[in-house]
């Protein structure tokens, strides 16, 4: 008989593997490998994803990654930006190919009919690792083999069948730039052999355990996992609802009542994205919020209390002064307000150590 894991348990567990439940002093570098990527569609925010795991974390110091090129931005699990190292990019790519494959077959099959995509993927990777390029300046450029194909979904043709990084200074903390590609081969200049499934899981297992298949499954966008997953030397829990749990033999569990300190979490965070049961974190209040919690992916900024999600948070800036605002979906109570205000003081001052800082709460979700 498998052991009974609560939602709470859960939640704890989660918490520790996402290093949620007390800053690490690991390195940026080796945080990002322990999480197996973060999702950083946006430019900027996924550092505040650092700076909610990494004790005294310095921005400069994944910028410098970024721009050594020791960490890159790419398409992997659910065919979404994330933030991995060099080393999992080309390892992890090969195995999620199929991913982007289903997606851009989706939406852009019928406009790739008629084009060879061996020719299609050989002439983009010429073209951007001749130079790093945009998808208008790629599609421009092929559309002078294929001139009656739409622009758009011939780069997006190239994105499927050519590992795309997007290019510093896009991504660099204080600057930006354009979004340009080259492939992630002639960028990194590694010979890394593919990861394999198995192998997938269990970096999933280590980040986001315990969990279902179909978890390990919702985060990577990969089908039929139940094969490597029986393949492997696991520990077995069952939670509320009769589901089988795996977990590495390896990992301790917290204990359920191990406090939580409030995190103000950044939108898409994969700790909302990495589980198809999201209710070790997302509240029922939550999806009476927004139900799109439940189906999409998350965009609002979450704060978490006692390790669920119990308000949201917004920045702006007028005339140098930065105000970071507190939205209680119902009212905290009195010290867990009080974690609140100053885990935004703090962050404030790392996301805008120059201007002046001002902190609010109000009652109900933002609009944003």
């Amino acid at each position: 008989m498998e052991t009974l894991l609560s939602r709470r348990a859960l939640n704890r567990a989660t918490l520790d593997r996402q290093l949620l439940l007390r800053r690490s002093t690991r390195s940026a570098l080796e945080v990002v490998d322990h999480l197996a990527g973060l999702q950083a569609q946006t430019p900027h925010s996924w550092y505040t994803g650092f700076w909610n795991r990494i004790e005294g974390f310095k921005a400069e110091e994944a910028s410098e990654l970024l721009e050594s090129r020791q960490v890159v931005r790419i398409a992997l699990h659910r065919s979404t930006i994330h933030l991995v190292s060099a080393r999992d990019c080309l390892a992890m790519r090969p195995l999620l190919d199929v991913v982007t494959g289903r997606m851009t077959k989706t939406t852009f099959g019928k406009k790739l009919d008629g084009i060879d995509l061996d020719e299609l993927a050989a002439l983009g990777r010429q073209l951007v690792e001749e130079r790093p390029m945009t998808f208008a300046d790629l599609g421009r450029a092929l559309a002078e083999r294929w001139p009656s194909h739409d622009r758009h979904a011939m780069g997006q043709g190239v994105r499927w069948r050519v590992p795309l990084v997007q290019v510093p200074p896009r991504g660099l903390w204080g600057r930006s730039g354009p979004i340009a590609h080259t492939s992630a081969e002639a960028w990194l200049g590694l010979d890394v052999p593919p990861m394999t499934p198995a192998e997938l899981v269990l970096r999933y297992l280590a980040a986001f355990g315990p969990a279902t298949v179909k978890d390990v499954q919702t985060w990577s966008g990969l089908t039929r996992l139940a094969e490597a997953v029986d393949g492997l030397d696991l520990v077995r829990y069952r939670d509320d609802e009769g589901r089988i749990l795996y977990d590495l033999p390896s990992a301790e569990l917290p204990g359920e009542d191990v406090p939580a300190p409030v995190r103000l979490m950044y939108e898409f965070d994969n700790l909302f994205l990495s589980h198809a049961d999201r209710s070790r974190v997302i509240t029922q209040k939550a999806l009476e919020v927004s139900p799109a919690f439940v189906k999409t992916n998350v965009m609002w900024r979450l704060i978490l209390v006692d390790g669920f999600t119990a308000g949201d948070w917004t920045v702006s800036r007028a005339k140098r002064t930065t105000t970071l605002t507190i939205h209680q979906w119902e009212p905290f109570a009195e010290e867990d307000l009080a974690a609140a205000t100053a885990e935004a003081a703090a962050l404030l001052e790392f996301l805008a150590p120059g201007d002046d800082h001002v902190v609010t709460t109000s009652l109900g979700p933002s609009l944003s």
